[in-house]
């Protein structure tokens, strides 16, 4: 396995705001890019090359095929289709499915052991089908889960109490998407529990929910705007990716297996859990409120409907 070697498997929006983030921070040393369209591939191989003289360190970038994550450390799957207007869920999830299999395949084809990192939509289903047909070691399969919705969170916060949000402490748990939620209890400001802070400083409660319905509710105004949303999300992998290089045991809230853990068995969902360089060392188990626990239920629920629908299936086709 050479370290620092990554394949990014997807070059659209998403894959590549991931991709010039990695040039602009460093710390990789070599990326693989992969994509059914090999034109593209090419010339954004080409086109980020272009702008290394600027980049911090040294780095190989090049497109490539899947046997080149034979000894990647790091394999990123971002490839699918997105939503399209009047489609469901469960549409775009089975379609993505399909793709998601074919991939995880040749990853696999290739003899493959590192770390897969997976940012394909609906996110948790997506994980839980690479997990499967891969049959790597559960923590060795992460996906993007409540990351970028964390993020949100925390940025939205620290807008609205003037304080920056890298000290802003707070979770996003649960499917990446509507069903999500917020334990509150478990949210602070430096050291202090945001529920005080609101309370110290006559801030209204309601407050609180509100920025929840802002993150919710964030993607389909960028979306509105812009047609898709691509910033937050890379950056978001590539934090993802530094914490496995660097072996940083840094707490995120990705999309991780639940193995008799929150009452849930046999589910990929977004939990804090604990990242180093073997993937997720071990989950955060934090004490939910009865409503927060139904929250949670609730949105393995659809996410175990959607696998009974079809995905399952498909899986095992």
């Amino acid at each position: 396995m050479k370290k620092g070697k990554i394949v990014l498997v997807g070059t659209g929006f998403v894959g590549m705001s991931m991709a010039y983030s990695m040039l602009n921070r460093g710390g990789i040393q070599e990326l693989i890019l992969i994509d059914i369209d090999k034109d593209k591939t090419i010339g954004e191989e080409m086109d980020l090359s272009h702008g290394l003289p600027f980049a911090p360190q040294k780095m190989t970038i090049k497109a490539g095929d899947y046997d080149e994550c034979k000894d990647a450390q790091i394999v990123v799957i971002t490839a699918g289709v997105a939503q399209k207007p009047g489609q469901t869920r469960l549409e775009l999830a089975e379609v993505n499915a399909k793709i998601v299999k074919q991939i995880t395949e040749s990853i696999m084809a290739s003899g493959f052991n590192g770390i897969i990192i997976v940012a394909s939509n609906p996110v948790d289903l997506m994980t839980y089908v690479v997990s499967k047909v891969s049959g790597l070691p559960r923590n060795q399969v992460i996906g993007s889960g409540t990351v970028l919705d964390t993020a949100r969170l925390r940025y939205l916060i620290g807008d609205y109490l003037k304080i920056s949000s890298k000290n802003v402490h707070a979770y996003i748990m649960g499917e990446h998407g509507d069903s999500s939620f917020v334990p509150w209890a478990h949210c602070y400001v430096g050291c202090k529990k945001i529920i005080d802070v609101m309370k110290d400083n006559h801030h209204p409660m309601d407050k609180l929910s509100k920025i929840h319905e802002g993150v919710v509710n964030a993607a389909y105004e960028i979306i509105e705007k812009k047609k898709a949303t691509y910033y937050g999300i890379g950056m978001a992998l590539n934090r993802i990716v530094r914490a496995v290089l660097d072996d940083e045991n840094s707490i995120l809230t990705v999309s991780t297996y639940l193995d008799n853990k929150y009452g849930q068995d046999d589910i990929y969902i977004g939990v804090p859990a604990i990242i180093n360089k073997n993937g997720v060392r071990e989950l955060v188990e934090l004490e939910l409120t009865n409503e927060e626990q139904e929250k949670l239920n609730n949105s393995c629920n659809l996410i175990k409907d959607m696998r009974k629908k079809s995905i399952d299936k498909i899986i095992n086709e």
